[in-house]
């Protein structure tokens, strides 16, 4: 065990501009990761930003060189940095201001000074290889068809979004699900990259996790089938399920990976320019707000929106399944009027 003593470290002048370069500068970020109680080792442990009892979060270096935090089971994926902005829920620049605070790298009065959860190994994380997801697929049985036709969502439409049945799973060569009897397992497919299949997993009745996935967070479900032509409206939603259903209607629709991520500034900028109006739907529980919320204040000319509560409906899938295709259709007309006149 090494003592580390951050005492001696000569603190930056002025905070109000610190940068990442700053803080590696003079910590690691393997360092920074046990501070807030992230363990440095292989293999799989349990997720330090939501309630996690299966082990779903795997360290592994970037092809530049940084050390990412990879959650599986809700596709998170960021640095240090970004670790602690996703776990103290604040902008990055804030992340870099409560990381430098702790490490004495600064002296911020008016910020809280978090003690290290875990004590300073002096581990270096030389992991290099991604994580590797193989799915045995099989044919959808009719329970399963029967399952996504609640949503309006039909063979074809799985078919044409990639969306397999999965038989058996793998992760990094080690059984992560065997076929079970009735069992609801489905595998979205994102195609090769780095000689590695990306694949997001859907277990719709796990509790304590619903999507294992290697996909990288910049992907962004359905953008391979919408319109190349672009088109008068576009929704941005938080699940593939809610763009499948959404094509069925006739409404083109893109997912990013998960609520904690958005889009590049460059993927958002080519679909402002193909379509004439965006619109962002997320759900109108919690975290989904709360996701409004910050891309909101990332993108204010963006149009955003949420189901009523008082549908007892927190996404455009649940209502399909309670009202049927007549009253999505006749809720998201009124949309339609609502914010586009």
């Amino acid at each position: 065990m090494i003592n580390f003593d951050f005492s001696s470290i000569k603190k930056i002048d002025t905070y109000s501009n610190i940068k990442r370069e700053d803080i590696l500068a003079k910590v690691s970020e393997e360092m920074i990761f046990e501070h807030y109680g992230v363990p440095i080792k292989k293999g799989l442990f349990c997720s330090k930003l939501r309630n996690d009892n299966h082990p779903t979060v795997a360290l592994y270096r970037s092809r530049n060189g940084s050390l990412l935090y990879k959650d599986f089971g809700s596709d998170f994926c960021g640095d240090c940095f970004v670790f602690v902005s996703a776990l103290f829920n604040v902008s990055y620049q804030e992340a870099l201001k409560i990381i430098a605070n702790d490490f004495n790298i600064i002296s911020n009065s008016k910020l809280q000074v978090h003690p290290a959860e875990i004590k300073y190994t002096g581990t270096k994380f030389s992991e290099s290889k991604e994580t590797e997801i193989q799915v045995e697929i099989r044919d959808f049985k009719d329970y399963e068809l029967r399952w996504w036709a609640r949503y309006g969502i039909t063979e074809k439409t799985l078919k044409k979004f990639n969306v397999f049945s999965c038989k058996n799973i793998w992760l990094n060569s080690n059984v992560f699900h065997y076929e079970k009897d009735n069992q609801l397992v489905f595998g979205y497919y994102g195609g090769i990259r780095s000689n590695i299949e990306r694949w997001r997993i859907y277990f719709p009745r796990q509790k304590t996790y619903k999507f294992i996935g290697n996909w990288k967070s910049i992907m962004l479900q359905g953008a391979h089938q919408l319109p190349k032509q672009g088109g008068d409206c576009l929704v941005i939603t938080k699940s593939l399920k809610d763009v499948m259903v959404l094509y069925e209607l006739g409404i083109p629709a893109i997912a990013p990976c998960s609520e904690h991520i958005f889009m590049t500034d460059n993927q958002y900028q080519k679909l402002c320019n193909k379509f004439t109006n965006v619109i962002c739907c997320y759900d109108n529980d919690l975290p989904g707000i709360q996701g409004l919320n910050k891309i909101h204040k990332s993108h204010p000319e963006l149009k955003v929106c949420f189901i009523p509560r008082k549908y007892n409906a927190k996404d455009i899938s649940d209502f399909y399944k309670l009202y049927g295709k007549d009253k999505t259709l006749e809720l998201i007309n009124k949309a339609k009027e609502f914010y586009f006149g």
